[in-house]
C-alpha cells in the first residue's frame, strides 16, 4: 500500500524553493544525556547527506567541558565521508575553536551569539556589547582563511530571564554580525515563545535596521506548537532558509525551557504540500530518522516520522 501524501496546494508569495539547514547532527546531539559514538554520527551524517540535504551542520568545536556530547568534533569530522556539493559547517564558540576548525579544514563556521543581556552573561560570560569583541577576532580571522561564516542570533523572541525581547534589539545584533562580515543570520526562538506575528515584528525589524531577508534564516524551537506556523510566516516575507532537525531532535543546553527544534520531516511535509522545492527525500529522511531514534533508545518527536515509520 502507497503511503499518504500531501495534496499540493501552492500558496501565493511563497518562495519557489527553500534550503533546508540541518542542525540534527549539531544541534540536536549536543542535548542528549550520554554521548552518541562518534561512527554513529559519522553514519547519520551519510544518510542525511543520502536523504538529499545539502547543508548538514556536522559539530561543534566548543569546549569539551560545556558540551562534552561533542568532544569527538576532529575525529568526526576526519571520519566524513565527505559528499560533492553537500556543505559540513560547523560551530565555532571563540578563537581557539576556530583553530581547530582551521586545522580540520572546514571550509564554513558558525558563530552564536545572544539577542539579550541575560544570555549573554550565562551562555557567553559577557555583557551583551563586549560578545561582539571576541566575535569580531574569529570573523575576521575566519574571513581572512577564506571561510564563510554564519552568525546565530539567540534569544530572538524571547528570554527565560528578560521576557519578550524588544524586535528592534534583534535587529542592532543581527546587523553587527552582517557589518562583521556574517553571510547569513539565523534568527533564533530559542524557547519556542514566538507566533507569527511576532516573527512579522522581528523581521520587519531587521529590514529597518538595513539587513536584507535574503540574508536572513530563521531557527524555530516547537515547545509552544508553533514552529510551523513561525516557519510559514517566515517564508511569506522572503525567509529562503530554514534551520531543522531531523527528527526534532534537540534543544538548548542553557535554557531549560527550550525543547526540540523544528522536525525536518515536518518541515519538508508542509513544504511539500505547498509545492515548496527542497530536494530531499522523505522517506529516506524518515527512515534516518527512526534509525537515529532507536540508536538513542526512544521514539523520534516528529509526528511525520511516527507517521511514515510507525
Amino acid at each position: 500500500m502507497s503511503r499518504d501524501l500531501p495534496m499540493v496546494v501552492p500558496a501565493p508569495g511563497l518562495p519557489g524553493r527553500v534550503t533546508i539547514y540541518e542542525v540534527g547532527a549539531r544541534d540536536g546531539l549536543q542535548n542528549e544525556s550520554s554521548v552518541v559514538p562518534v561512527e554513529v554520527k559519522a553514519e547519520f551524517l551519510d544518510r542525511l547527506a543520502a536523504a538529499g540535504l545539502t547543508t548538514l551542520e556536522a559539530t561543534s568545536f566548543v569546549h569539551p567541558r560545556w558540551v562534552p556530547q561533542l568532544a569527538d568534533a576532529a575525529d568526526l569530522l576526519a571520519r566524513l565521508a565527505r559528499v560533492p556539493g553537500v556543505d559540513y559547517p560547523v560551530l565555532v564558540p571563540n578563537e581557539r575553536g576556530l583553530d581547530r576548525a582551521l586545522q580540520a579544514g572546514v571550509e564554513h563556521v558558525a558563530v552564536f551569539a545572544s539577542a539579550t543581556e541575560s544570555f549573554a552573561q550565562r551562555n557567553l560570560n559577557r555583557s551583551l556589547d563586549a560578545q561582539f569583541a571576541m566575535f569580531d577576532a574569529v570573523v575576521t580571522r575566519a574571513l581572512a582563511a577564506g571561510l564563510r561564516v554564519r552568525g546565530y542570533v539567540s534569544m530572538c523572541f524571547g528570554d527565560p530571564w528578560e521576557g519578550a525581547v524588544d524586535p528592534a534589539q534583534v535587529a542592532a545584533v543581527g546587523r553587527r554580525l552582517v557589518e562583521m562580515g556574517c553571510h547569513q543570520l539565523s534568527l533564533g526562538d530559542t524557547i519556542g515563545t514566538g507566533t507569527p506575528g511576532h516573527v512579522d515584528a522581528v523581521l520587519e525589524a531587521c529590514g529597518a535596521a538595513g539587513v536584507p531577508v535574503a540574508r536572513i534564516a530563521v531557527h524555530f524551537h516547537d515547545t509552544y506548537g508553533q514552529a510551523l506556523a513561525n516557519t510559514l510566516a517566515a517564508l511569506r516575507r522572503g525567509v529562503v532558509t530554514v534551520d531543522a532537525s531531523a527528527g526534532g531532535l534537540g534543544g538548548c543546553p542553557y535554557a531549560e525551557s527550550a525543547t526540540g527544534n523544528l522536525a525536518t520531516e515536518d518541515l519538508v511535509w508542509m513544504l511539500d504540500g505547498l509545492g515548496v522545492g527542497h530536494g530531499v527525500d522523505l522517506d529516506a529522511l524518515a527512515a534516518t530518522s527512526a534509525w537515529m531514534a532507536g540508536r538513542l533508545g526512544r521514539p523520534s518527536p516528529s509526528r511525520v516520522v511516527r507517521a511514515l515509520t510507525g
